[in-house]
């Protein structure tokens, strides 16, 4: 019997509905995207597969939602060739390359070059003129010590961290949450978040790039974007701090979600990384279909594992070439699967329902 490389989970309403009527691409309301930096390499196949196909189906707008790297992945959505764009992230991505010990400035410079190389101007026009991909980017904004550069930033890390252990909620004290939306979006399905304090601002010309650099913006590795354009003053971060894999309510969503994810578990946000009893579950996500690789899929990766960031220390540049080339490759068989699963309209026997 051949090995399932993907597993889906879904909960109540979206098993349900599989069930019921299969899965056809409008049935889906939002596509989501988490933070996790090299972690995606493994999901470019499955992205090559719904921009490219699967979606492209679609005639009605979809929302996407994404912080970090998800929001990067996303920004190729909405460009001339959606595919193209997302080979073009891949290899920039893959390729980067720093010094034997880089610092903040350093790693800046690269992720600022590698955004104008990935979104060019005209990318920009052409995202924010089309409707049918209609972005939605997190990105926290800081205060207090968090939002300093160097030693008093750790300061603040630490001391939010802590707050959060405690309470998640309390991160509210540090951080506020800011989702840069498409203009042709009025975001509804976000306008009822109100466990941090949380504001909307419509995406331009002006700050799109800005928006995008500062999700992906890691605490104490990339420069915080200061003063993004339409947005409240600040010094905005990485949307993972607050959504790392999401803990929101999705009950607005106009349809089912679909969550392409590269980890089996669903952390809520950056700092909840270690807290083991706190995990995202299906039963308050009734309209997810969580897809994500089997222990089958990581065991067939070099090393067994996933990419990750300490992939870059870890392992010389050649060598970590060779293994995200590889991951990337052998993501694509979780593309195909799923390509199959829905066309034979098998998806109903392997979706498992999320409790």
């Amino acid at each position: 019997m051949a090995a399932d490389w993907l597993q889906i989970r879904a909960g109540r309403e979206a098993w349900l509905h599989i069930q019921e009527q299969g899965l056809k691409p409008a049935d889906i309301g939002l596509l989501m995207g988490a933070s996790g930096g090299p972690k995606w390499f493994i999901l470019q196949g499955l992205d090559r597969y719904l921009f490219g196909d699967f979606l492209a189906r679609r005639e009605q707008p979809l929302d996407m939602l994404g912080t970090s790297a998800g929001a990067w992945r996303f920004a190729s959505l909405g460009q001339t060739d959606p595919v193209a764009a997302s080979d073009l992230f891949c290899r920039l991505y893959s390729h980067q390359t720093y010094s034997e010990k880089p610092d903040v400035r350093e790693i800046t410079d690269e992720a600022r070059k590698l955004l104008h190389e990935y979104i060019p101007d005209d990318a920009v026009a052409d995202i924010l003129a089309q409707d049918k991909f209609r972005h939605h980017f997190i990105v926290t904004r800081c205060r207090g010590l968090a939002a300093k550069e160097g030693r008093s930033q750790l300061l603040g890390l630490l001391g939010s961290a802590a707050a959060n252990a405690v309470n998640r909620r309390w991160l509210g004290r540090f951080y506020d949450r800011v989702i840069f939306h498409h203009p042709k979006s009025d975001a509804a399905f976000t306008r009822g978040w109100n466990d941090f304090p949380t504001h909307h601002v419509e995406l331009s010309a002006a700050n799109f790039k800005s928006a995008l650099l500062a999700t992906g913006s890691i605490p104490m590795v990339i420069e915080g974007v200061r003063d993004i354009p339409g947005a409240p003053p600040g010094i905005y971060r990485d949307g993972g701090i607050t959504d790392y894999h999401f803990d929101v309510d999705l009950s607005a969503v106009n349809g089912l979600v679909l969550y392409p994810h590269f980890h089996q578990e669903v952390v809520p946000g950056w700092f909840d990384k270690s807290l083991r009893w706190r995990r995202t579950q299906g039963k308050i996500w009734p309209k997810v279909i969580l897809m994500t690789p089997t222990d089958e899929f990581i065991r067939t990766l070099p090393y067994g594992k996933i990419p990750d960031r300490k992939d870059f220390s870890n392992l010389s540049a050649a060598e970590r070439l060779k293994y995200w080339q590889q991951a990337v490759e052998q993501g694509k068989r979780m593309a195909d699967q799923l390509h199959e699963w829905i066309e034979t309209d098998k998806l109903r026997e392997k979706v498992r329902l999320w409790k």
